[in-house]
């Protein structure tokens, strides 16, 4: 069992403001946490922060003692609901592990806790450094020490990502990468997992890339199978392939393990909008949106949101104009901060257009009905695909996704919050973050819920 905890960019901030006062004494917070509680892995996702107010503690430089009667409200939000809660207090830099004060601290502090919550449930103590990084360890119902905090990941407009690495044992296989974008880059990569939800045009080229820069883990998903109009765009798919009708994750997940280099592959034949692959796609550290349709993108960016999770989206469009020519070439590159804005706030779609596109999977017929009488607007089914205009827009939400583990840019990556380019006026057009999403936002964290996502149809 490995253990995470994923936290926000502003969180984050409020956190380590509250720490490190600049008086060089110890502080301590105290987190309320969602969870993803998977078979091989357990995510914290924070939810909520309490600062302890430094005149209620005793603080020196060297330990703090403070009202563990400040715990209780965290104590009624979680009880019966699951919730973990997590202390964090901070450590100078010369002090990088836990002192024995801190052990009896955690043992009589967690035991209260795991006594007055009842549920057997994990919970975890972090410490954080002057420069922002935290580390970790769970803590079982009697206050004992049950692991370490396998890795931290903060979610901004960068990414920052702490953990032990293992042992990249093919040699010279990562050195290229290593010299453009530094070890510490390489190591996070195999370190990553990664869900790429739509593995046709863009995304089989998404997932190649993603498998020869060393990702560690990648999830694949898609409930299709393989069709000769789509050989010229799914790359390693063949002719035998859409002849066997076999399913395009199976075909990538082949290819993956030819590379030889020791990943992990799942690949998922099925429909994100289903229970246990929104549980797969949540223990991922990274999600890439590859759909043309708006209800998968919604479904993902709430996903996202829920789960505390980095989301890239990439789309294209290329409009026909009827005789044998296009019109328009473009493509649009986003990455979405769970707290931060939407697809939807940005106004890539509409309700109206999720609810056609959800009317369209699960009843048909009434779909029908309703586009000829003119309720609903219909929903474009087919457009060309070409597969250098993939590959272009596949490679940009790559290396936006590179920019953010090792920024690389030489303006901030704030001001990428979303890219877009026409290839038919070679044109791009970059834009920075906008106001929060007023429909996610309040959902930050929320992690394991039922109904999964709070959605009816997931429960």
């Amino acid at each position: 069992m490995t253990y995470a905890l994923r936290i926000t960019e502003a969180q984050h901030t409020t956190l380590r403001s509250h720490l490190f006062p600049g008086d060089g004494m110890e502080a301590v917070s105290l987190l309320l946490c969602g969870r993803r509680s998977g078979p091989d892995r357990h995510i914290l996702t924070v939810r909520k922060i309490v600062t302890i107010p430094h005149d209620l503690c005793n603080r020196r430089a060297d330990r703090i003692t403070w009202p563990t009667d400040t715990v209780d409200p965290l104590i009624r939000d979680a009880f019966g609901k699951g919730l973990a809660i997590v202390k964090v207090h901070s450590h100078g830099s010369d002090c990088r592990k836990f002192s024995a004060t801190d052990d009896a601290s955690d043992r009589a502090l967690f035991s209260s806790i795991a006594s007055l919550l009842d549920d057997r449930l994990h919970h975890a103590s972090l410490i954080m450094l002057p420069d922002g990084e935290l580390f970790g360890r769970i803590l079982g119902d009697g206050g004992e020490v049950i692991s370490t905090l396998t890795s931290v990941m903060v979610i901004g407009d960068d990414i920052r990502f702490w953990g032990s690495a293992p042992v990249l044992d093919r040699d010279g296989f990562a050195l290229r990468h290593a010299q453009a974008f530094g070890r510490g880059t390489t190591d996070i990569l195999r370190r990553f997992s990664a869900a790429i939800v739509g593995c046709s045009g863009t995304g089989s080229i998404v997932v190649e890339q993603l498998a020869r820069l060393g990702v560690g883990r990648l999830v694949l998903v898609d409930p299709d199978a393989v069709e000769e109009k789509n050989l010229n765009r799914i790359l390693n798919s063949g002719m035998e392939d859409a002849r066997s009708e076999r399913a395009k994750v199976d075909v990538l997940a082949d290819a993956i393990r030819r590379l030889g280099l020791d990943q992990e592959v799942l690949p998922l034949r099925a429909n994100l909008i289903e229970a246990e692959t929104v549980r797969r796609v949540a223990e991922c550290d990274v999600v890439f949106g590859c759909m043309d349709g708006v209800e998968g993108r919604h479904a993902l960016n709430r996903l996202a949101t829920f789960y505390t999770l980095p989301y890239f989206d990439v789309g294209i469009r290329l409009d026909a104009d009827g005789r044998g020519g296009i019109d328009k070439i473009a493509g649009a590159v986003h990455y979405l901060q769970p707290g931060r804005s939407s697809l939807l706030s940005r106004g890539v779609y509409d309700m109206r257009r999720v609810e056609a596109e959800e009317m369209r999977r699960t009843d048909p017929e009434l779909y029908r009905r309703q586009v000829k009488e003119g309720y609903l607007r219909g929903i474009d089914e087919d457009r060309p695909a070409v597969i250098s205009v993939n590959m272009f827009f596949a490679a940009l939400v790559v290396n936006d996704f590179l920019a953010r583990i090792h920024p690389y840019r030489n303006e901030p990556n704030g001001n990428f919050a979303y890219t877009g380019g026409s290839l038919s006026e070679m044109q791009f057009y970059p834009e920075p973050e906008t106001e929060p999403c007023p429909v996610l936002s309040r959902h930050v964290g929320k992690g394991d819920v039922v109904p999964l996502l709070e959605r009816p149809t997931l429960s």
